[in-house]
């Protein structure tokens, strides 16, 4: 599903027009990218978590020119699914 996919079923579910559905959508993203960059932790009761991971320092290796290199430690987005969501998907998903 895609966000122009989302924004039609908000449309056709809500009644709302689908310009407003896309800027309702964007602005939902834009604020969740905004409070993870700003290290705070965005929880959606029943739904799930968008959250900071820290991913401490560690050593890799440069395959092309046989280096060692050292990955600073960095932060990621993350995705944590409430439990209901996660059943609800394990509950419906055809096999």
């Amino acid at each position: 599903m895609t966000k122009a996919d989302i924004v039609n079923e908000i449309s056709k579910t809500t009644g709302i027009e689908k310009v407003e559905a896309q800027k309702v959508v964007e602005a939902f993203m834009e604020i969740v990218k905004d409070s993870l960059a700003k290290e705070k932790n965005v929880y959606l009761r029943g739904f799930g978590s968008f959250i900071v991971k820290k991913r401490a320092q560690k050593t890799a290796r440069n395959i092309s020119k046989n280096t060692t290199i050292i990955i600073p430690e960095h932060y990621i987005p993350s995705f944590k699914p409430a439990k209901t969501f996660v059943n609800k998907v394990k509950n419906h998903v055809k096999k």
